[in-house]
């Protein structure tokens, strides 16, 4: 019998539904459950084939928990390995890299220094930074956020260069990014399942949460559509994102990855809606039964994206032994005396 687990926090209507849809399937070989852990020993892993990973971004005990499973064969969704390395100035840089329109960004240092150093430790760091060619650069009215961060957290709206010098203050030790503004005509959030199963959903993020879902635009092209599409589903394939959501931010017809580092997003019936919330459950056990028939036990069942994974072919091709010439053929006559003979002629 294959274990399926979801670990998770708060939320309670997307895991029941997941572990009920799994359940309802009827498969002999295959069960869901909640995630329960006790003692947890290093090197050896518990008994779940799968486990849907919705909070460990919150607890470290639980993101330790599931490397652990992770190098014992569990397929944990997603990867903790790279969802621990994963930044989102970093995933603005990988999506230039594949051709994905993004907003200008500039990655800009804490404002209070990291404890336990000092002045000398910046001696690489230009200050003041060049800051009249940032903002001529990122321009006004600009967003500014964590680099890593998520939920709307330490997000700073910015008309000006008081405005932004009053906000950066407030930071601490956080590394922020500077972001221009996308004055947006159309607004997409879109589920990506499996790095194959797409879900766009209009949405607008100006609404208050609960009404998030609620857009007034009309219809989008199928042109528009397919191009969202096909973003989305080349920034998860790279990134190596099973479950995660991508916004898209349409501007004069392009459209823009605002944010598309979510490895557990909100999917809550009463946030997304009914229909879409339906859509989640079923796509998400279809996922988590098909990894589940897939894992090879004792083998690594994590998905790596192909930032990585062509990263790790390249270094192989490179570092293998380049074949030796092969010798060329003599006739077995030239080994003989008298053709040596011969040829001293």
């Amino acid at each position: 019998m294959k274990k399926i687990g979801i670990l998770h926090g708060m939320e309670r209507s997307f895991p029941e539904a997941f572990v009920e849809r799994i359940n309802r399937a009827g498969l002999k070989d295959i069960k869901a459950e909640p995630v329960v852990i006790d003692m947890v020993q290093q090197g050896v892993g518990d008994d779940y084939a799968v486990i849907i990973d919705r909070i460990s971004q919150d607890v470290p005990f639980y993101r330790a928990y599931l490397k652990n499973a992770a190098i014992s064969g569990t397929a944990v969704l997603n990867n903790p390995f790279w969802w621990s390395a994963d930044e989102k100035f970093f995933n603005n840089a990988l999506a230039v890299k594949l051709g994905v329109p993004v907003p200008k960004t500039v990655l800009l240092p804490s404002h209070e220094r990291p404890t336990d150093t000092s002045d000398a430790s910046f001696a690489n760091l230009k200050f003041p930074l060049s800051w009249e060619k940032i903002f001529q650069h990122i321009g006004f009215p600009a967003y500014m956020k964590p680099h890593a961060g998520g939920g709307w957290k330490s997000v700073y709206k910015l008309n000006n260069m008081d405005e932004f010098f009053k906000s950066y203050s407030e930071t601490s030790q956080l590394v922020m990014m500077l972001q221009e503004e996308i004055v947006f005509e159309d607004y997409f959030r879109c589920y990506c399942l499996g790095r194959k199963d797409v879900r766009i959903m209009q949405y607008e993020p100006r609404n208050p949460h609960h009404l998030r879902y609620q857009s007034n635009n009309g219809p989008a092209s199928a042109k528009l559509l397919k191009q969202v599409h096909d973003y989305v589903l080349l920034v998860c394939n790279a990134l190596g994102y099973d479950f995660n959501t991508v916004e898209m931010a349409v501007r004069n017809g392009i459209p823009y990855a605002i944010d598309f580092c979510n490895p557990a997003p909100d999917a809550e019936v009463t946030s997304v809606g009914q229909e879409n919330f339906e859509w989640v459950v079923e796509h998400a056990a279809k996922m988590a039964i098909e990894r589940a028939q897939a894992q090879k036990p004792g083998k690594d069942n994590l998905t790596w994206g192909t930032f990585v994974s062509d990263g790790v072919k390249a270094s192989a091709t490179a570092a293998a032994p380049k074949p030796t010439e092969k010798p060329k053929e003599v006739s077995a006559d030239s080994n003989k005396p008298e053709s040596k003979a011969k040829s001293k002629k």
